[in-house]
């Protein structure tokens, strides 16, 4: 069962985590929940004494602001029990060995499960070190010797679920294919769009289907891919722009798992041979998210990529972005003309959509109507009106952008100015009256005007209609949780161009790794920008059609700071490293 919160608070008392009026904060509340709600099942997945303590957010001892958090609770159950406290990677735990060692039901109830054996003996992390009968009873069950070790009961419960979701699913799947479900009748049936067919008929597919999305948005995973191998099938996620092999499945589930993805696509299953592209819409929590599929026939059959559209980090606050007061400011300031065309730039995976879905939700409201030309629609929206490019019928950017002129639009979005063509509608827009927003593909700004120009823009028309272009790129954010100081090394400074007077040392900051980063050192990312504005001079050297490195070192005389300037000041702030401003912004 569950740790009471009484129990809990009687603990952190006796080790100075709580101050006895805290104590009695926490009694109060526990009161709130009454006892027979608390053994119903759906109390049964809940960590309840920690729940209590956790949303009183008392401040922990000794440090500084930081409130008490589940590990500061585990870590205090284990020395009044004088045992080793653990942290439990799911992705390191052992299957064959908890499937001998313990049952679902009996691991959920008393929140145990088994890490590894060692010289015979088991080692067995456990929540509630004080819970002796359900101790007693799990050596009798496990008949060897036990070596308990404490974590976290909400890490534990999490672990379990993991473990008998996603991993569980397709260790189970495997056995049944294996045992001689005919692949292509399973396809046959999931051709039927008939749901419950689907999961009566291979309900450990479903099931994994659904484990591993639901992994994929818990760990803020923005791609999916599944990889089929010569002998195997590997599932990564893409997290903070680098992949992560997340689990290996064997070749038969591959082919299973991969048609029930097909199949929520609306997708042709029977159709191994062509590249495929499809949309599933689920619902977690009270938001949509929205996934684009991808198949794409490989080496060893097919690979398939999930991209993650969540709302929530699609549309954000301009604010929230990474911004500097002054950049946003002058971001503001373009958006905010009633006319004229925005460029944002950079290489894809740059955060470019984010910023203009973004600016578009700040502009809308029941006064304009703005509409979208996109390829494809990367995030359906109700206050858009959202056009998809479909060449092979002749919709392009070119001939969407001509009709849509005809639809009364205040503001629009074209996904990419790709060519002359459609160059020249987005300036004609802009020269009537529409405020226009799109992409380039370059570098960095001042580089996006000498593109408008090989597209044949003449330069008049770039100087009445740009107003401004603003290139980004995202770099990774230091994890909080193992945040560490150095020094930058001399020969880094080099690389970073950095001129550092004799006998100064510079500080800098760097994530040495921990289980909250998945060893990486980083968690989230955050925009860096070099936005040109039109001034006057900047016009003047576009009339007379000067080069882009030229234009930019005005632009830098001017004000504008560099993509490597912005990555810097993020470098001094302590927001990112060394290693991810070379990364980002490479070595010139």
């Amino acid at each position: 069962m569950a740790i009471s919160p009484e129990r809990v608070a009687e603990v952190l008392l006796r080790q100075e985590l709580l101050t006895p009026e805290q104590n009695d904060a926490v009694l109060r509340e526990a009161r709130q929940v009454p006892r027979r709600v608390r053994s119903t099942r759906a109390f049964e997945q809940r960590a309840l004494g920690y729940e209590v303590i956790l949303k009183l957010n008392f401040p922990a001892p000794a440090e500084n602001g930081r409130a008490i958090n589940e590990f500061d609770i585990a870590q205090a159950l284990a020395r009044e029990a004088n045992l080793d406290f653990v942290r439990v990677e799911p992705l390191a735990l052992d299957a064959d060995l908890i499937e001998s060692q313990i049952s679902r039901p009996f691991a959920r109830r008393h929140r145990m499960i088994p890490l590894s054996v060692d010289s015979g003996r088991l080692k067995v992390a456990v929540a509630d070190p004080f819970d002796i009968e359900a101790l007693d009873s799990y050596r009798r069950i496990a008949g060897r010797e036990i070596d308990l070790v404490v974590a976290s009961e909400p890490e534990i419960l999490k672990a379990l679920t993991e473990f008998y979701g996603l991993r569980h699913s397709v260790k189970r799947a495997e056995r049944d294919l294996s045992a001689g479900i005919d692949l292509g009748n399973l396809e046959q049936l999931v051709n039927m769009k008939s749901e419950a067919e689907i999961e009566s008929s291979d309900q450990h597919i479903v099931n994994a289907v659904e484990f591993m999305l639901q992994h994929a948005y818990d760990s803020r995973a923005s791609d999916i891919h599944i990889e089929p191998k010569r002998k195997r099938s590997v599932i990564r996620f893409r997290i903070d722009g680098v992949l992560h092999d997340i689990q290996e499945m064997p070749k038969v589930v591959h082919a299973a798992v991969t048609s029930r993805i097909k199949a929520m696509a609306r997708l042709d299953i029977a159709e191994k041979r062509r590249p495929q592209d499809g949309r599933i819409k689920t619902a977690r929590g009270d938001r949509e998210v929205e996934l684009r599929i991808s198949t794409l026939p490989v080496a060893f059959g097919e690979k398939v990529v999930l991209r993650i559209f969540d709302p929530d980090v699609l549309r954000q606050d301009l604010s929230s972005l990474g911004f500097y007061a002054e950049e946003l400011e002058l971001f503001n300031d373009f958006i905010s003309r009633p006319h004229g065309i925005v460029l944002v730039t950079g290489p894809t995976g740059s955060g470019k959509t984010t910023t203009l879905y973004s600016a578009l939700k700040h502009l809308s409201d029941n006064e304009v109507n703005i509409t979208t030309i996109e390829d494809p629609i990367e995030m359906v929206h109700d206050e858009l009106n959202q056009t998809a490019i479909h060449e092979r019928i002749g919709i392009t950017f070119a001939s969407a952008l001509r009709h849509i002129l005809r639809q009364d639009p205040d503001i629009i979005m074209v996904g990419e100015i790709r060519d002359g063509e459609t160059a020249d509608y987005a300036i004609q827009a802009a020269l009537t009256g529409h405020l226009v927003f799109s992409t380039l593909h370059t570098n960095d700004a001042p580089t996006s005007i000498s593109r408008l120009t090989d597209l044949g823009v003449e330069n008049f028309l770039i100087n009445s209609t740009l107003l401004g272009v603003m290139a980004q790129r995202l770099v990774r954010k230091i994890c909080p949780h193992c945040v560490m100081e150095r020094y930058l090394e001399a020969d880094e400074a080099n690389l970073l161009r950095l001129t550092v007077p004799a006998g100064k040392r510079v500080k800098v900051h760097e994530g040495k790794g921990c289980h909250e980063c998945r060893s990486t050192g980083y968690i989230g990312r955050a925009g860096i920008f070099e936005i040109l504005a039109m001034s006057d001079p900047i016009k003047e050297l576009i009339a007379k059609g000067v080069e882009a490195p030229v234009l930019k070192r005005e632009a830098v005389r001017l004000g504008m700071k560099t993509l490597r300037q912005s990555a810097l000041r993020k470098l001094a702030e302590g927001v990112t490293t060394v290693e991810e401003v070379l990364r980002v912004t490479g070595l010139n």
